[in-house]
């Protein structure tokens, strides 16, 4: 018998929240199309899974038997599908990097010509992704390591290093009552309308928002926003305001848009990231040593920590190609 992954990632947060709605909500889709799944999940497995009332979804004695498996079936899935993927690009000699953004800074391109010097004929495969996924491809294993915006959701199942920390600043339109002052107070903006990341991006999109930092004030949004040029057209246009890390106004700079530091809220980290595994492979070590070694405040020549295991890494004499420092079908802003 063959199950869909989705009908059973549906099943464990039905299970979990005992609830369609809540469910529905968890998973961004609705609730007909939910109960359409675990109709459908039963029919395959021939028994019911949940009885339904009023209140809510209860398991079956069969629901909770399978409700205590799922967790540990989507779970080697999940590693299945990241170890494959991951092998299939060392086989051609290619790290997949994602990031969110802006990645690193300017420490991206120093961090890539590094790795291309420590690891000549490998390519580095540069994903953007869009902020529905805050992982940068790490959680659907389309990445080997990622340069991200910390906190997100989904870091506890990964190993992490901080590698910058910059204050937040707000992006406003340039016509904004506020954009002339040097230094804008967070309280300021309380009622201000916000450009919001996407509902998916889970509560990556209230750190953004600085939901609990707002000391009690309810969150306006004005518009939500999937990637840098949706949000920056959002902002143009007068939809809202948003906070946004301090190197944005290097990176993406407007004429219709103006950039202000913000007091009165905590500031934004850049960490490096890769899959908890027993053993990480070589070409992601080099990476994150590559991350480590040039990390703002590091002596030359100081062990790098954590330590990732396997051989010390030798850099290479050998020139690498120009070509192995990038190779995407995103465009890299950093």
């Amino acid at each position: 018998m063959d199950v869909d992954t989705r009908l059973l990632r549906s099943f464990a947060v039905v299970a979990d929240e005992g609830h369609l709605t809540r469910a529905a909500e968890r998973l961004f889709i609705s609730q007909p199309a939910l109960t359409k799944q675990i109709k459908q999940l039963e029919a395959l497995l021939g028994v019911t899974l949940f009885t339904r009332s009023r209140t809510g979804m209860t398991l079956t004695e069969a629901g909770t038997a399978l409700a205590g498996s799922v967790p540990v079936v989507l779970d080697s899935w999940d590693v299945a599908l990241r170890t494959a993927k991951s092998a299939a690009s060392r086989a051609d000699r290619v790290l997949r990097v994602g990031f969110v953004a802006s990645g690193a800074n300017e420490l991206t391109q120093r961090i890539i010509a590094a790795f291309a010097r420590r690891r000549p004929g490998w390519l580095v495969q540069l994903h953007q992704t869009s902020w529905d996924d805050p992982t940068a491809g790490l959680a659907s294993g389309d990445a080997d390591a990622a340069l991200l915006r910390l906190p997100f959701p989904g870091e506890e199942a990964l190993d992490i290093e901080v590698l910058i920390t910059e204050d937040r600043w707000v992006a406003l339109p340039a016509g904004h009552r506020l954009a002339g002052q040097e230094v804008i107070p967070f309280a300021d903006l309380f009622e201000e309308p916000f450009v919001a990341t996407p509902e998916a991006s889970g509560w990556w999109r209230d750190y953004w928002l600085a939901s609990d930092e707002r000391d009690g004030h309810p969150v306006r949004v004005g518009a939500v926003a999937h990637n840098p040029d949706e949000w920056l057209n959002a902002i143009a246009n007068g939809y809202g305001v948003s906070l946004t890390p301090q190197a944005t106004a290097r990176f993406y700079q407007r004429p219709d848009v103006v950039y202000r530091p913000v007091g009165g809220v905590s500031p934004s980290r850049v960490g490096v990231a890769w899959p908890r595994t027993p053993e990480v492979p070589a070409p992601v070590r080099d990476f994150v040593r590559c991350c480590l070694e040039l990390r703002p405040g590091t002596e030359p020549g100081r062990p790098v920590v954590p330590d990732l295991g396997g051989p010390p890494p030798q850099a290479s004499r050998a020139r690498a190609p120009s070509s192995s420092v990038m190779r995407s079908g995103a465009t890299a802003r950093e």
